[in-house]
């Protein structure tokens, strides 16, 4: 099984928020499957994991993250992707804050364009409160991480 490696981000807006994206898959092997999660994506080859999420932000919501991001977390796990192939995913998470920017869905690849259906912004109480599936299940945890490293930034 074949590691895949990618940066995930944790981006806060002025009040605390957390933006998520909720993907909804229609066809393929993933068909009928929903989920929340955090935007981010696959390193590319000779791609750093910072490089990865930097690119990833732009792409996936049209803000810039800065190169100064912090690292707050790593996880290992088996995933499925897409395509029907399981991978050893290598996931490495930072935080940012977002400006007051709107979001753009510009930099969109063809797979995201089918899987994503909206984004939403999180409160801390809207993340902990059961019934909705979101990942990395420890997104409260991470939050918190982010929230604490951004605020001592400022």
């Amino acid at each position: 099984m074949r590691e895949r490696p990618a940066s995930r981000l944790l981006v806060l807006d002025g009040e605390g928020q957390l933006l998520l994206f909720r993907f909804a898959f229609r066809k393929g092997a993933l068909a009928g499957s929903e989920y929340w999660a955090t935007p981010g994506g696959a390193v590319e080859p000779g791609e750093s994991f910072l490089e990865a999420a930097i690119r990833e932000l732009r792409e996936e919501t049209g803000l810039t993250c800065p190169a100064a991001a912090p690292e707050i977390g790593e996880r290992r796990f088996t995933m499925q992707l897409m395509n029907g192939e399981w991978v050893s995913a290598r996931e490495r998470f930072f935080a940012m804050r977002a400006g007051p920017a709107p979001l753009s869905r510009d930099g969109w690849t063809p797979d995201e364009i089918e899987a994503l259906a909206e984004h939403r912004w999180w409160s801390r109480a809207e993340l902990a409160a059961p019934g909705m599936r979101i990942y990395p299940e420890d997104v409260v945890d991470l939050y918190d991480a982010a929230r604490t490293l951004l605020e001592k930034a400022a």
